[in-house]
């Protein structure tokens, strides 16, 4: 054989498989001395490329182990299909076949899928244009395509992969794809259950089969993790009414033959009722266990509750953490008596050992810099691990806006027993923001109101708004914008500049024009880590064309020209401890805020008061409450400005009124305003029926009294206008939108009705 090869001065070996090399050899090759090295087949790849990873060079000995090593180094790259060594003579040739590269990468008949979410996702798989193909990895894509229908329902989803080759060694990825129909839950059932009613626990499912809400919900397609949340949801319902031993025995899930419809059982095992009987301490509690005592939450005398003794044991283990323990063991060891359902708890703790923060991560936020989560911190770094700090922390950055969730991990540090890192995992959304209300009345038709928003702009955590009002009879552009942290320590400051026009619509008296022009800054003091103090001051100019309004020909007289100065200083103040900015079920919101003319043609006093109280009545139902005063006064001998009026009705004050018709008239029916007003709002807030337990749609009934009072007018509740009615909020990608249709329950003749109105961005 070797005689053979020498005749023809060519010898060559390959191989299949690299790692397999030395098994696949059909003969060897004697050492010989390497005077050159020539490389065949490249196409694309540079000749660099293979030469830095060959690991041979001219002038040294070759062997079969070299050679061997050589070819596993350069199927390593993923470039070569196959990669052969021939030698000829003492020159040592590399003859590769390039694998063909992905030219173009295409879906076809996908509509459940966006495509260049598809795209990204294979990207980051390494499958994209531009790469090596891979088989493999094409297959892989393949399944998990396959998987993502399953997710859906769609069970009958078909994917087929063609690869089709192209000239210069290219090929095209297409993935063709049936998707059929939507498998759907025909049957929902919970066996076993004697406490309660089937329909009272399927109640609490996300999951059913279906409604006319299931185009929206999509409560009706069968989701494995769905499911899973549902029983835990129907687990946690027996177990916080006394059911200590509820189990879930087994989960039947079926298909029919054309994999269109569902039939889902759960059966279950309800035991007996247990109420407490008592709760101790034992354990190690520092010193302080009357202070442990009055975290305990569960209550003797009454039923057992998983909840509160969940509660409990993360009370203590929070109490712990604000000592630095962070590494605290608390755990309720029950003590059951079957014979008479009783269960009494034994509150086994152990502190372990103090902990610092080494390090606090923050990952998640592709578009918000890594500063603006930072400086939201109230535990630091190489301090002690306080899970007050750490809760704080992670409330403010919630807070902010800027993210759908929110989650703070604690984790060890190896090899140090008192050090742990904080990961602040974190996903964003979308913080840009289009509000827009509108109205209809017989005087102005149809009142458009828009504003565009963003509260992240460049991810730097400032705001910037633009705000634009069509309204014939007032017309206004407001340029906004708001760096929440114009000094390290929290202060921020803000800048308005606008430009407004408001006149009257018509009837006698209706050829008055306000236009006013100007500016303010403010800057918010944060007083506590729930208050905020804010002070700022404005410029504004006034151009006043009373016509034949009484009310402004009075306040020009009064200022003896059509055109004012005024400078106001405002100073404000506000709380907010509800749980949720968007979808509130808890907590309280205030603030106030007050403008003082200091300065210029125009000196009065101006305050408004608004607070908001949200209370859980159970898991379905919230009820919110509003109520915004407002009061002003002239100072200096005169009157309170009317240019400073007060309107209610409408938008955001009295809903089935029209906007800002509320109050004393002037003769040729235009609204005066006031120096005073009242407006009070009650909501009663549930999903929408259909729904489900979704929070993103809800439904509300509403109860609105409001009205505003001259400057010498008494404020009396006779006097107050009320309305009644039912709307639907909606959290949409461009807002909070918000349908009412409401009816007058107290008017006078003189009224303007609106019984339709929508909004975006805001509440009540």
């Amino acid at each position: 054989m070797m005689n053979f090869l020498n005749r023809l001065k060519l010898r060559s070996f390959s191989m299949a498989l690299a790692g397999l090399l030395a098994s696949s050899l059909s003969w060897a090759v004697d050492p010989f001395v390497i005077r050159s090295i020539w490389v065949e087949g490249l196409q694309r790849v540079e000749p660099g490329t293979v030469f830095a990873t060959l690991g041979l060079r001219v002038g040294e000995t070759f062997t079969d182990e070299k050679g061997s090593a050589a070819i596993r180094s350069l199927f390593g790259l993923g470039l070569f299909k196959d990669v052969r060594l021939e030698v000829k003579g003492e020159e040592l040739v590399v003859v590769v076949e390039e694998r063909p590269v992905v030219a173009q990468v295409d879906f076809v008949g996908i509509k459940e899928f966006d495509r260049d979410v598809l795209r990204k996702a294979l990207r980051e798989s390494g499958l994209y244009e531009g790469q090596p193909f891979d088989r493999a990895l094409a297959d892989k894509a393949e399944q998990e395509l396959k998987r993502q229908y399953i997710n859906r329902s769609l069970y009958g989803a078909q994917v087929v992969t063609t690869v089709t080759p192209i000239e210069r060694n290219r090929v095209n990825l297409t993935f063709t794809v049936t998707e059929g129909q939507v498998a759907r839950i025909k049957e929902l059932r919970i066996v076993g259950a004697r406490a309660f009613k089937e329909s009272t626990l399927l109640d609490l499912f996300d999951l059913n089969t279906g409604g006319w809400l299931s185009w929206y919900t999509k409560s009706d397609r069968y989701s494995r993790t769905k499911l899973n949340a549902d029983i835990e949801t129907l687990r946690s319902y027996y177990l916080m009414r006394g059911y200590l031993d509820f189990r879930v025995d087994s989960t039947q899930v079926a298909i029919a033959p054309d994999r269109q419809q569902i039939l889902v059982t759960i059966n279950i095992t309800e035991g007996e009722r247990f109420v407490v009987s008592g709760v101790s301490l034992a354990g190690n509690y520092l010193g302080r266990e009357e202070e442990f005592k009055s975290l305990v939450s569960i209550k003797p005398g009454q039923a057992y509750n998983a909840d509160q003794v969940a509660q409990t044991t993360k009370a203590f283990t929070d109490y712990f953490g604000r000592f630095g323990f962070a590494f605290a063991r608390v755990e309720a060891v029950p003590e059951i008596d079957r014979a008479r359902n009783l269960v009494a708890f034994v509150l086994q703790a152990e502190p372990s050992r103090r902990a610092y923060v080494r390090r606090i991560n923050v990952a998640g936020n592709t578009r918000t810099r890594d500063e603006v989560v930072r400086r939201e911190f109230r535990q630091f770094e190489s301090s002690w691990y306080d899970s007050d700090r750490i809760r704080i922390s992670r409330e403010r950055v919630d807070r902010l806006g800027f993210f759908t969730q929110v989650d703070v991990e604690t984790q060890d540090v190896p090899g140090t027993p008192d050090q742990v890192d904080l990961n602040f995992t974190v996903a964003e959304k979308p913080t840009g923001n289009l509000q827009i209300g509108a109205g209809y009345s017989t005087s102005e038709n149809i009142t458009l109101m828009a504003a565009i928003r963003q509260e992240n702009v460049f991810g730097s955590g400032n705001y910037l708004g633009l705000e634009v009002n069509t309204s014939k009879s007032n017309r206004q552009l407001v340029l906004s914008t708001v760096d929440p942290y114009f000094t390290a320590d929290g202060v921020s400051r803000a800048f308005d500049v606008f430009s407004r026009t408001s006149k009257p619509l018509s009837g006698e008296g209706a050829d008055y024009t306000l236009k006013t022009q100007g500016g303010n800054v403010r800057f918010g003091v944060p007083f506590t880590e729930n208050d905020t103090v804010f002070f700022g001051l404005g410029a504004e100019m006034w151009d006043i064309l009373p016509g034949s309004n009484p009310g402004l020909q009075a306040f020009t007289r009064q200022l003896g020209s059509n055109e004012a100065k005024s400078f106001p200083l405002s100073v404000g103040w506000q709380r907010d401890q509800r749980d949720s900015a968007l979808v509130p079920t808890r907590g309280w919101y205030q603030r106030l805020n007050s403008d003082w003319g200091v300065a210029g043609d125009i000196k009065y006093i101006r305050a408004v008061y608004q607070v908001q109280k949200y209370i859980p009545l159970d898991r379905r139902f919230t009820l919110g409450l509003n109520v915004d005063l407002g009061w002003g006064k002239g100072l200096s001998g005169q009157s309170y400005p009317v240019i400073k009026n007060f309107y209610a009705g409408g938008l955001g004050s009295v809903r089935g009124f029209e906007q800002g018709s509320l109050g004393e008239r002037y003769p040729n029916g235009t609204a005066k305003g006031g120096a005073k007003k009242i407006n009070l709002n009650a909501e009663m807030i549930t999903p929408f029926p259909g729904a489900g337990n979704d929070r993103t749609l809800r439904m509300f009934g509403f109860v609105d009294a409001g009205n505003v009072f001259g400057d010498n007018a008494p404020m009396r509740l006779q006097d107050l206008r009320a309305s009644t009615g039912l709307g639907v909020s909606w959290i949409s990608p461009v807002g909070p939108l918000r349908f009412a249709l409401a009816r007058p329950l107290r008017r006078e003749a003189q009224d303007r009705i609106q019984s339709f109105e929508f909004q975006i961005g805001t509440a009540f």
